[in-house]
């Protein structure tokens, strides 16, 4: 399967041979139904799709009299008395969700501690401080590391590790609490001082030496290099410097230098050949542990367990017998992950995520199909439709966010991303091998090396040749100018020459 194939099928809808038995179709008269009736399917979207944005606005919104009227406003749309009693069921479920979600950011004990609290996330470098978010006690909070032999110290502590401690619990200033808040975070915790060190429980002590192996395996590469590839693989981004992550962000190929949905995508990839000789539900149940196995080693980014509830929901679809259609998918993960955790509406990464997997499952499949007709190869159209689809996903939160949407990150992506794929989805065993055995670290590492090099070269010329406003702008108003211009051209080749048969 070609990388962006994986992409367009994996990223948006976990698809491919890997979930069947190669001569057995698992799947049932209901899945056979939806494909007889594509009227059926659609509409079964549609209504899930609302049934999405229902729960986004009652959560973002948190106004009984604004998710009234968008209830109301969708049932009549929809004309159906069931999807108006499960818009309502879940308006009221999102409202109260996020009245909760709210009021569990107020601490409810501040002032000393002394005991043991547990490090969330591996802690995060700054040029003159150290952040590290911790658990007291059940509450999250943040913990700011200065002094270099401090920074030292806490730089070695690693996600699910337990550390005996010393220090005050305080309240956080109204602005950066809502800036955390999407990270549960209550206040901040005022370190005295820090002894023990317990290496947690069964998964964190398997992540850590996972990512450690990873790490050491990653240091053959140039400082730059084993910072992306980390990045790439497991999405370890301490240790990346300002200027890279400026420059993918300038390049817009800021997606690449952390894990995203393509992460699971490639993992079920590679895992394929093994999950095809197993039976069905024990094969499903390795698939389930497999995607909730990578969350974990990936610190649970909201990039990664939006990628993770869709492939989970994908491969239960399958074994049941059910469609899946990547966007009817996408929203009911969409509504499970705010309705259990409503503040992930908060989450930049999250939107960014979405809006990505909508554009590349949605969009992107119909513009390869139409630049198909002039592309007779294949070769461009389907590169090309998933790019763009996926430029126009995150469009609105990354001018939102970042205040731009670069020009240039049309024929970066489309130069970047198959190499990244590459490298992620060598990158898990080549590193753990080098890791582990560091006699082969300079062999098989150095295929990682040319692939970052190349993912970092693409980055740095981008946001050289990226443009300023306004030119920017009319660089995009050209580019919407071309895309509708071959749409005409498509249009008319197919109604002077006719599609071909589905089986050309």
């Amino acid at each position: 399967m070609r990388p962006y194939s994986v992409v367009a099928a994996l990223d948006g809808n976990v698809d491919g041979d890997w979930g069947g038995d190669g001569d057995k179709d698992t799947r049932g008269r209901r899945y056979a139904t939806d494909l007889a009736d594509p009227g059926h399917s659609d509409t079964s979207t549609w209504n899930m799709a609302a049934i999405a944005a229902t729960a986004v606005v009652a959560v973002w919104a948190g106004n009984v009299g604004v998710v009234a009227i968008v209830v109301v406003a969708i049932a009549v749309i929809c004309r159906s008395w069931l999807v108006a009693a499960v818009l309502v069921a879940v308006a009221v479920g999102g409202l109260v969700r996020s009245e909760q979600s709210w009021a569990s950011l107020a601490p409810d004990v501040l002032g000393p501690y002394r005991g043991w609290v547990q490090v969330v996330d591996d802690p995060q470098p700054f040029p003159s401080s150290t952040r590290v978010i911790v658990e007291v006690e059940g509450e999250r909070f943040e913990m700011w590391s200065r002094g270099r032999a401090q920074q030292l110290r806490v730089g070695e502590w690693r996600g699910g590790q337990w550390v005996a401690m010393d220090g005050r619990r305080v309240r956080l200033d109204a602005e950066r609490a809502g800036r955390v808040a999407w990270q549960h975070i209550v206040g901040e915790f005022e370190m005295e001082w820090a002894s023990d060190v317990d290496p947690g429980g069964p998964v964190a002590r398997a992540s850590n030496r996972v990512r450690a192996a990873i790490e050491r395996g990653a240091s053959e590469l140039p400082d730059d290099d084993g910072a992306l590839f980390r990045g790439l693989v497991v999405g370890d981004d301490r240790d990346q410097p300002r200027e890279m992550i400026d420059r993918f962000r300038a390049s817009g190929l800021s997606h690449l230098t952390a894990v995203s949905g393509q992460n699971v995508s490639f993992l079920l990839a590679a895992a394929g050949p093994l999950l095809r000789r197993m039976r069905p539900w024990l094969r499903w149940a390795v698939t389930i542990g497999l995607i909730a196995w990578f969350v974990a080693l990936t610190r649970y980014e909201p990039s990664i367990v939006r990628a993770g509830a869709m492939a989970g929901l994908s491969t239960t679809a399958f074994l049941l017998g059910r469609d899946r259609a990547p966007v009817r998918i996408l929203a009911v993960a969409v509504t499970g992950l705010v309705l259990i955790d409503p503040l992930l509406v908060w989450s930049v990464g999250f939107w960014l995520s979405v809006g990505a997997t909508l554009g590349v499952s949605a969009v992107g499949p119909w513009l390869a199909r139409r630049f198909d007709r002039i592309d007779r190869t294949g070769i461009f159209s389907l590169p090309l439709g998933v790019t763009l689809g996926a430029q126009i996903g995150v469009m609105i939160p990354a001018i939102l966010v970042f205040g731009r949407l670069p020009l240039v990150s049309i024929p970066a992506n489309l130069l970047a991303v198959p190499v990244a794929g590459a490298v992620m989805l060598y990158g898990m065993p080549a590193g753990l091998v080098a890791g582990w055995i560091p006699a082969t670290a300079p062999v098989l590492m150095f295929p990682a090396r040319l692939g970052t090099r190349w993912v970092d070269t693409v980055a740095s010329i981008g946001a050289r040749v990226e443009p300023d406003p306004p030119v920017q702008f009319v660089g995009w108003g050209l580019v919407a100018v071309v895309v509708v211009v071959l749409l005409v051209l498509t249009r008319n080749t197919a109604e002077t020459h006719g599609d071909l048969p589905a089986d050309r």
